[in-house]
Protein backbone atom coordinates (compact mmCIF):
# COMPACT_ATOMS: atom_id res chain seq x y z
CA UNK A 1 0.00 0.00 0.00
CA UNK A 2 1.57 3.42 -1.38
CA UNK A 3 0.58 6.83 -0.87
CA UNK A 4 1.08 9.31 -3.57
CA UNK A 5 0.06 12.78 -4.40
CA UNK A 6 -3.27 12.32 -4.58
CA UNK A 7 -3.47 10.92 -0.93
CA UNK A 8 -4.77 13.35 1.51
CA UNK A 9 -2.93 13.67 4.93
CA UNK A 10 -4.47 14.55 8.17
CA UNK A 11 -2.36 15.26 11.14
CA UNK A 12 -4.64 15.30 14.74
CA UNK A 13 -3.16 17.67 17.44
CA UNK A 14 -4.60 17.11 20.93
CA UNK A 15 -4.01 18.68 24.20
CA UNK A 16 -1.53 17.09 26.25
CA UNK A 17 -3.93 17.13 29.43
CA UNK A 18 -5.38 13.96 27.70
CA UNK A 19 -7.28 11.17 27.85
CA UNK A 20 -7.15 11.94 32.04
CA UNK A 21 -9.19 9.17 34.60
CA UNK A 22 -12.72 9.96 33.47
CA UNK A 23 -12.80 11.35 30.24
CA UNK A 24 -14.33 10.22 27.17
CA UNK A 25 -12.81 11.27 23.84
CA UNK A 26 -14.08 10.02 20.59
CA UNK A 27 -12.74 10.53 16.94
CA UNK A 28 -14.50 9.54 13.97
CA UNK A 29 -13.31 9.41 10.80
CA UNK A 30 -15.08 8.30 6.99
CA UNK A 31 -13.10 7.92 4.19
CA UNK A 32 -15.97 8.01 0.95
CA UNK A 33 -15.64 5.95 -1.68
CA UNK A 34 -12.35 6.07 -4.24
CA UNK A 35 -10.64 8.20 -1.09
CA UNK A 36 -7.32 7.87 -0.58
CA UNK A 37 -6.90 8.99 3.44
CA UNK A 38 -3.91 9.12 5.48
CA UNK A 39 -4.47 9.80 9.09
CA UNK A 40 -1.26 10.25 11.81
CA UNK A 41 -0.92 12.50 15.00
CA UNK A 42 1.10 15.25 15.89
CA UNK A 43 2.35 13.58 19.19
CA UNK A 44 2.09 10.72 21.12
CA UNK A 45 -0.60 10.55 23.52
CA UNK A 46 -0.43 10.70 26.86
CA UNK A 47 -2.57 8.78 29.46
CA UNK A 48 -1.90 10.10 32.50
CA UNK A 49 -3.91 9.80 36.42
CA UNK A 50 -7.33 12.22 36.48
CA UNK A 51 -9.06 13.60 39.65
CA UNK A 52 -11.19 10.07 39.86
CA UNK A 53 -10.09 6.83 39.83
CA UNK A 54 -12.62 5.83 37.11
CA UNK A 55 -11.24 4.97 33.32
CA UNK A 56 -10.79 7.46 30.49
CA UNK A 57 -12.14 6.00 26.86
CA UNK A 58 -10.78 7.14 23.85
CA UNK A 59 -12.64 5.49 20.84
CA UNK A 60 -11.72 5.38 17.19
CA UNK A 61 -13.91 4.82 14.75
CA UNK A 62 -12.64 4.47 11.25
CA UNK A 63 -15.04 3.94 7.92
CA UNK A 64 -13.90 3.10 4.85
CA UNK A 65 -16.21 3.16 1.52
CA UNK A 66 -15.34 1.11 -1.96
CA UNK A 67 -12.45 1.63 -3.35
CA UNK A 68 -10.66 3.06 -1.01
CA UNK A 69 -7.37 3.09 0.86
CA UNK A 70 -7.40 4.37 4.35
CA UNK A 71 -4.08 4.55 6.34
CA UNK A 72 -4.31 4.72 10.34
CA UNK A 73 -0.58 5.89 11.68
CA UNK A 74 -0.99 7.60 15.00
CA UNK A 75 2.39 8.09 17.27
CA UNK A 76 2.37 5.87 20.20
CA UNK A 77 0.13 5.69 23.16
CA UNK A 78 1.89 6.26 26.26
CA UNK A 79 0.47 4.29 29.41
CA UNK A 80 1.75 6.25 32.17
CA UNK A 81 1.77 5.45 36.16
CA UNK A 82 -1.27 5.23 37.93
CA UNK A 83 -3.10 5.90 34.67
CA UNK A 84 -6.54 3.56 33.26
CA UNK A 85 -7.71 3.58 29.94
CA UNK A 86 -10.03 1.99 27.64
CA UNK A 87 -9.38 2.38 23.93
CA UNK A 88 -10.82 0.77 21.77
CA UNK A 89 -10.64 0.61 17.81
CA UNK A 90 -14.05 -0.10 15.65
CA UNK A 91 -13.33 -0.19 12.09
CA UNK A 92 -15.54 -1.07 9.23
CA UNK A 93 -14.41 -1.62 5.73
CA UNK A 94 -16.23 -2.12 2.28
CA UNK A 95 -15.40 -5.02 0.00
CA UNK A 96 -12.59 -3.14 -2.23
CA UNK A 97 -11.36 -1.24 0.75
CA UNK A 98 -7.35 -1.04 1.41
CA UNK A 99 -6.88 -0.47 5.33
CA UNK A 100 -3.35 -0.14 7.03
CA UNK A 101 -3.42 0.60 10.86
CA UNK A 102 -0.37 0.55 13.11
CA UNK A 103 -1.18 0.67 16.89
CA UNK A 104 1.88 1.10 19.30
CA UNK A 105 1.97 1.34 22.86
CA UNK A 106 4.46 2.36 25.39
CA UNK A 107 3.81 0.93 28.55
CA UNK A 108 5.37 3.59 31.50
CA UNK A 109 7.38 6.19 30.71
CA UNK A 110 11.33 6.41 31.49
CA UNK A 111 12.04 4.26 34.85
CA UNK A 112 8.30 4.24 35.89
CA UNK A 113 5.45 1.55 36.13
CA UNK A 114 3.07 1.19 33.75
CA UNK A 115 -0.22 2.21 34.00
CA UNK A 116 -3.34 -0.07 33.63
CA UNK A 117 -4.46 -0.18 29.29
CA UNK A 118 -6.93 -2.44 27.94
CA UNK A 119 -7.41 -2.39 23.88
CA UNK A 120 -9.62 -4.19 22.08
CA UNK A 121 -9.78 -3.97 17.89
CA UNK A 122 -12.89 -4.71 16.25
CA UNK A 123 -12.43 -5.08 12.20
CA UNK A 124 -15.46 -5.62 10.11
CA UNK A 125 -14.90 -6.07 6.30
CA UNK A 126 -18.42 -6.14 4.03
CA UNK A 127 -20.36 -6.81 7.03
CA UNK A 128 -18.19 -10.01 8.23
CA UNK A 129 -16.04 -10.05 11.52
CA UNK A 130 -12.16 -9.69 10.10
CA UNK A 131 -10.65 -9.51 13.57
CA UNK A 132 -11.55 -8.95 17.36
CA UNK A 133 -8.75 -8.72 19.40
CA UNK A 134 -8.44 -7.25 23.00
CA UNK A 135 -5.27 -7.17 25.27
CA UNK A 136 -4.92 -6.19 28.79
CA UNK A 137 -1.27 -4.74 30.98
CA UNK A 138 -0.66 -2.89 33.73
CA UNK A 139 -2.38 -3.88 37.44
CA UNK A 140 -4.32 -5.56 38.32
CA UNK A 141 -3.86 -8.05 34.87
CA UNK A 142 -2.89 -11.22 36.45
CA UNK A 143 0.88 -12.28 34.27
CA UNK A 144 0.32 -9.47 31.90
CA UNK A 145 4.48 -8.49 32.44
CA UNK A 146 5.43 -12.59 32.12
CA UNK A 147 7.45 -14.55 30.05
CA UNK A 148 4.18 -15.83 28.36
CA UNK A 149 2.98 -12.29 27.31
CA UNK A 150 5.44 -9.09 27.51
CA UNK A 151 8.82 -11.05 28.99
CA UNK A 152 9.72 -7.56 30.58
CA UNK A 153 9.31 -5.84 27.44
CA UNK A 154 7.22 -2.46 27.76
CA UNK A 155 6.73 -1.81 23.90
CA UNK A 156 4.00 -3.55 22.03
CA UNK A 157 1.97 -2.71 19.20
CA UNK A 158 0.19 -4.40 16.26
CA UNK A 159 -0.13 -3.55 12.59
CA UNK A 160 -2.94 -4.58 10.30
CA UNK A 161 -2.96 -4.59 6.63
CA UNK A 162 -5.78 -5.32 4.58
CA UNK A 163 -5.86 -5.34 0.69
CA UNK A 164 -8.18 -7.16 -2.05
CA UNK A 165 -5.11 -7.38 -4.18
CA UNK A 166 -2.40 -8.86 -1.44
CA UNK A 167 -1.57 -12.97 -1.62
CA UNK A 168 -1.52 -13.86 1.56
CA UNK A 169 0.63 -16.40 3.10
CA UNK A 170 -1.17 -19.46 4.57
CA UNK A 171 1.31 -19.65 7.66
CA UNK A 172 2.44 -17.29 10.16
CA UNK A 173 6.01 -15.86 9.85
CA UNK A 174 7.85 -15.15 12.62
CA UNK A 175 10.33 -12.24 12.75
CA UNK A 176 13.81 -11.85 15.05
CA UNK A 177 13.42 -14.90 16.86
CA UNK A 178 15.76 -15.42 19.92
CA UNK A 179 16.44 -11.51 19.57
CA UNK A 180 17.44 -9.20 22.67
CA UNK A 181 15.53 -5.95 20.67
CA UNK A 182 12.10 -7.96 20.54
CA UNK A 183 9.89 -9.72 18.03
CA UNK A 184 7.45 -9.56 15.88
CA UNK A 185 4.65 -12.28 14.22
CA UNK A 186 3.05 -11.85 10.60
CA UNK A 187 -0.46 -13.68 10.63
CA UNK A 188 -2.67 -13.92 7.85
CA UNK A 189 -6.54 -13.61 9.20
CA UNK A 190 -8.88 -16.21 7.99
CA UNK A 191 -11.80 -14.15 6.94
CA UNK A 192 -8.59 -11.77 4.75
CA UNK A 193 -7.37 -10.94 2.66
CA UNK A 194 -5.88 -9.50 5.59
CA UNK A 195 -2.36 -9.89 7.36
CA UNK A 196 -1.78 -9.00 11.13
CA UNK A 197 1.36 -7.89 12.41
CA UNK A 198 2.17 -8.58 16.48
CA UNK A 199 5.02 -6.78 17.95
CA UNK A 200 6.95 -6.56 21.81
CA UNK A 201 10.34 -4.70 21.91
CA UNK A 202 12.05 -3.10 24.92
CA UNK A 203 11.68 0.24 23.29
CA UNK A 204 9.51 2.75 20.69
CA UNK A 205 12.62 2.36 18.22
CA UNK A 206 12.94 -1.10 18.21
CA UNK A 207 8.79 -1.81 18.35
CA UNK A 208 8.90 0.63 15.43
CA UNK A 209 11.65 -0.97 13.18
CA UNK A 210 9.69 -4.21 13.30
CA UNK A 211 6.23 -2.86 12.37
CA UNK A 212 8.23 -1.66 9.33
CA UNK A 213 10.02 -4.92 8.75
CA UNK A 214 6.71 -6.74 9.00
CA UNK A 215 4.94 -4.13 6.51
CA UNK A 216 7.57 -4.69 4.02
CA UNK A 217 7.77 -8.95 4.41
CA UNK A 218 4.11 -8.51 3.64
CA UNK A 219 4.42 -5.88 0.58
CA UNK A 220 6.79 -8.34 -1.13
CA UNK A 221 4.82 -11.80 -0.77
Amino acid sequence: MRTDKNTAKVGIIGAMSAPLGGDRLTIDVTAGNRAALEITTAAATLALRGPTTAPAHYDVRLTAGEHTSLRWLPQPLISAVGSNLRQTYTVELATTSRLLLREEQLLGRANEEAGHLVSRLLVHRAGRPLLDQQTAYGDPEPGWDGPAVLHGHRAVGQLLLVNPEMDTPRDPVLLRQGSRDGCAVLTPLANGPALLATAVAPTSSALRELLDEALAHALHK
